[in-house]
Formats: C-alpha cells, sequence, structure tokens
C-alpha cells in the first residue's frame, strides 16, 4: 500500500505561485500514474492533473492547462504540481494520488490527506 504525503500549500495572492510537492513510500513510485485532484468547499473532488508512469504523458484539466505543470522525480519518489497564475477559483484543498493503472484515464486507489490552498483576490 503506497502512502502518500503532499505538502507545498499555502496563501497566495491572486497571479502568483506555488509548487505542490507529493512523496510517497511504501511503493515504487516509478510503477504508478500519479495524480492531483482538488476539492473546493461545498462541491465535489475533481481531477485536476495526470502523469503517466509509463511514457510520462501528462493530462490537464482545461481550466488549469497552461498555467499548472506536473512533474515527477522517480530517483526522489516524488510528484510535484507547480501552479503560476493562480486565481481565487484554484482555491481548494488538493491531493495527490497514485494508480497502478497502465492507461488513462487512470483510476486511483491511494490519497494523500491533502494541502489548503487559498488565492486571496
Amino acid at each position: 500500500q503506497v502512502h502518500l504525503v503532499e505538502s507545498g500549500g499555502g496563501l497566495v495572492q491572486d497571479g502568483g505561485s506555488l509548487r505542490l510537492s507529493c512523496v510517497t513510500s511504501g511503493g515504487t513510485m516509478s510503477r504508478y500514474a500519479m495524480g492531483w485532484f482538488r476539492m473546493a468547499p461545498g462541491q465535489l473532488r475533481e481531477f485536476v492533473s495526470a502523469i503517466s508512469w509509463t511514457d510520462g504523458q501528462t493530462y490537464y484539466t482545461d481550466s488549469v492547462k497552461g498555467r499548472f505543470t506536473i512533474s515527477r522525480d522517480n530517483a526522489k519518489n516524488t510528484v510535484y504540481l507547480q501552479m503560476n497564475n493562480l486565481k481565487p477559483e484554484d482555491t481548494a484543498i488538493y491531493y495527490c494520488a497514485a494508480s497502478g493503472s497502465h492507461y488513462y484515464p487512470f483510476e486511483f486507489h491511494n490519497w494523500g490527506q491533502g494541502t489548503q490552498v487559498t488565492v486571496s483576490s
């Protein structure tokens, strides 16, 4: 069972940047697709981004394309989400997730505890 711990959240102004990190343990991260999801107050959890473990292909929801970048460092068992030009509507708890799926859309079964991102206007 892979264990995930997110960090890097915080309070930032409109237009600012943050980099989220997710460290994995208890599994071989190089064999997992990794993803980021978020949940805003009163809303359902939504997909943000994912990166394949087979070919490094990346995927983004439309609202973050061109602003967010997902990357992974298998040697450090860490996946990152670089978030630029943040907007108030990006405010949410961000969750890291791992999937053993080979193909997109991935099925995520392992989740971190989340990190809060707040963007002030």
